[in-house]
């Protein structure tokens, strides 16, 4: 058996990759050949597995939890920002007799709580693919004109 430290994994498309821990060329990791949960399987877990010879390089088989993933892992506490002065929240106030409607949000305002929502669910992207996910998102929402500017 040998030990690694799981780089990534897409559970939607079941593969990924593991780092061993003696070094030398990535494993990759299929889902068929996970003997855990695919749910346990994330980037940062470690793991056991035989390498065999696939197709286009080394391949993981019988892959299990290694002893060093059996502790439980807490989450980081969520991380709260301090909305900056310069952002200022606007709301669209209906005339009498008419339906709300939703506020639209400056660029600043949105990019904020984007930036937020990312912090909090998903604290393990780094902030080079928070910053790459806040602008196509940006850019979606300008297209809709959810957000002002």
């Amino acid at each position: 058996m040998v030990a690694g430290k799981v780089l990534r994994f897409d559970g939607v498309r079941g593969y990924g990759f593991i780092a061993p821990e003696q070094g030398g060329e990535d494993v990759f990791l299929h889902a068929n050949d996970l003997l855990i949960p695919e749910t346990s399987v994330r980037s940062g877990t470690w793991v056991e597995f035989e390498i065999e010879k696939g197709d286009r390089g080394p391949k993981a088989s019988s892959v299990r939890l290694s002893e060093r993933a059996q502790a439980p892992v807490m989450p980081p506490p969520p991380v709260r920002l301090q909305v900056p002065p310069s952002i200022q929240t606007s709301t669209v106030v209906p005339a009498d007799g008419e339906e709300p409607t939703c506020d639209v949000l400056s660029v600043a305002e949105y990019s904020f709580e984007v930036t937020e929502l990312l912090l909090n669910a998903a604290s393990w992207l780094t902030g080079e693919q928070i910053t790459n996910l806040r602008q196509q998102l940006v850019q979606l929402s300008r297209s809709h004109g959810w957000v002002e500017g």
